[in-house]
């Protein structure tokens, strides 16, 4: 029974964790192009207690063995894309289809999102394309974009070529987008505010030619989370029964124990 009691025990704490998980992906229903987590399980070792033992046709047939309950073994993110949605600023960018822009941290790092809510960061005379946090968005020379200040109009074309309109009306070349895959985009490193690290899991960065190009930037549009509110729900009363089922286990145990005890008296 006390074996029993730590297999309901590892129930208990694998749903604890899949609710937190559950909770984050509610959380994040209106962050920008977040994308939703699950958490996978796998059973944990088995105990044989007795083995198939066929000899001379006899014997048993199937091993008599126990597990020890369950473990989560990791947390995969859903990169499907969420739905767009427009907001008419020329500096909210979207993708349609795989793929990251390029960013560049303050301890020049360079980190991947696909959250394109971009902003202007004026310094005296010009500006650069930045993050909301002020990290500075990438071109594919993996410098920062600059925009001088007499410059407006600016659009950004499907492929991620970036032009403005001068004070004399002339269309100028800014340069195009750092557009970026990976080839196992789920082993990236989730870094909060929207960005990801790459890892030897996901493997290094696929810089994208504007003649490779298969997804498509959308100027004007934001992607919205993926997550859907009543598939986590269903997610969540799921976990939460069965956690419910595996207290219970423990308290049946416990009574069963105490039952136990009071034999000898």
């Amino acid at each position: 029974m006390i074996r029993s009691l730590w297999t309901a025990a590892t129930g208990m704490k694998a749903q604890q964790l899949n609710i937190d998980t559950i909770s984050n992906n509610l959380a994040n229903v209106n962050t920008t192009s977040y994308k939703g987590q699950r958490v996978e399980f796998k059973d944990l070792f088995y105990e044989t207690l007795k083995r198939t033992n066929l000899k001379d046709d006899k014997g048993r047939p199937v091993n008599l063995e126990v597990g020890h309950g369950v473990m989560p073994t990791a947390t995969t993110r859903d990169f499907k894309m969420g739905s767009l949605i427009e907001t008419q600023n020329p500096l909210d960018l979207a993708i349609d289809g795989d793929g990251f822009f390029a960013v560049l941290t303050p301890n020049g790092q360079i980190k991947y999102t696909r959250d394109g809510s971009f902003k202007l960061s004026i310094n005296e005379d010009e500006g650069k394309l930045t993050t909301s946090e002020g990290y500075f968005v990438l071109n594919e020379d993996d410098e920062e974009i600059v925009i001088d200040n007499n410059l407006s109009d600016i659009t950004i074309d499907e492929l991620g070529y970036i032009t403005a309109k001068d004070e004399q009306g002339q269309t100028v070349d800014l340069g195009r987008l750092k557009f970026v895959k990976f080839m196992n985009p789920e082993g990236l490193i989730s870094e909060g505010q929207n960005l990801y690290s790459a890892t030897s899991a996901s493997g290094e960065e696929i810089s994208v030619d504007a003649e490779e190009m298969d997804s498509r930037i959308v100027q004007g549009y934001l992607e919205t989370s993926n997550v859907q509110v009543v598939e986590e729900m269903v997610k969540m009363i799921t976990a939460q029964r069965a956690y419910e089922i595996n207290s219970k286990s423990i308290q049946t145990l416990d009574e069963m124990l105490q039952m136990a005890n009071n034999l000898r008296r």
